[in-house]
């Protein structure tokens, strides 16, 4: 990426870079390029040298016979580098990746459990750290609608609109969603919104198995806090990562499961998402049975 040419405003490269990570730019080129190769050996596991065996500090670590029978080497340039230090010695480079996203989820649990209340929560994960996706969104979209509402619908994750607003479900899906919600006598004072992942992903693109995965504790809390009589899972997505299971949205909507939050069960339901009810407009009338049904459970008269 580079500079713009141009003597620009403040506001003006505000927008520029605005636009930048909505279409998904989340790295900077350099004029100098960088060796990663030799950046992933970096991180390596330091293990006790015996003292009987001080030559093996000034060798360095034997590569392993490939099956051709000839010791493989390495380019220099991507070589690990020797350890000198006198009580340790470099062995096999452990992934630092896979590490850093275990912690990231543990840190997440222990954040969750620490939300005594929604407002504390929406502070934790204000503060939160640990998914990637924080750093290029605007801002979190933490919920929206009646906290203490008898229904509660999860999406899966923000999108522009969302994210420039801080509110979910106010684009063109969430417009159909409060037309829908019309349909049996609701508006937004009587459900609770929200999404699985509370960060807009760069250019709308799908959110990793890993930021579901970091982002899980959270909606978990969220759902436990607002004690809904009934939930209902937008999309494959927020079904998938909710109910952990692999059936497809097309055949697991409109039936009712049981999802355990903390002591208790609460009635979920799995519905087709307003944006793809949007790209098939025939799949409505699918959408509007299932509604029928959340109506029949929450006692609603028919209203057309």
């Amino acid at each position: 990426m580079t500079t713009p040419d141009f003597d620009a405003t403040a506001e003006q490269l505000a927008d520029l870079l605005r636009w930048y990570g909505e279409m998904g730019v989340d790295a900077v080129v350099d004029d100098v390029p960088h060796d990663r190769f030799a950046a992933s050996f970096a991180v390596q596991v330091q293990v006790p040298v015996s003292a009987a065996a001080p030559a093996q500090l000034e060798q360095e670590p034997a590569l392993p016979l490939g099956d051709d029978g000839f010791t493989p080497t390495l380019p220099q340039r991507i070589r690990p580098p020797l350890t000198k230090a006198p009580a340790t010695v470099a062995a096999r480079p452990i992934d630092a990746a896979s590490l850093s996203a275990d912690a990231a989820i543990q840190s997440a649990r222990e954040a969750a459990r620490d939300a005594t209340s929604l407002d504390a929560l929406r502070d934790i994960m204000d503060r939160f750290d640990g998914c990637g996706l924080k750093r290029t969104a605007s801002r979190l979209v933490f919920a929206d609608g009646n906290p203490a509402a008898r229904v509660m619908m999860i999406g899966e994750a923000p999108g522009a609109d969302e994210d420039r607003s801080g509110v979910p479900f106010v684009g063109k899906a969430g417009q159909l969603l409060d037309r829908m919600l019309a349909t049996i006598g609701l508006n937004r004072t009587a459900v609770y919104i929200a999404n699985v992942v509370p960060w807009r992903p760069p250019a709308n693109r799908a959110p990793t198995d890993l930021e579901v995965a970091t982002c899980l504790p959270f909606i978990t809390r969220q759902i436990e806090l607002a004690e809904p009589e009934f939930l209902v899972l937008l999309g494959g997505s927020a079904m998938q990562a909710l109910l952990a299971g692999k059936e497809s949205i097309t055949r697991a909507r409109g039936k009712w499961v049981d999802y355990p939050s903390g002591s208790r069960m609460i009635p979920a339901m799995p519905m087709l998402h307003p944006a793809y009810l949007l790209r098939t407009p025939f799949n409505k009338k699918f959408a509007w049975r299932d509604l029928r049904a959340l109506a029949d459970r929450l006692g609603l008269p028919p209203t057309i």
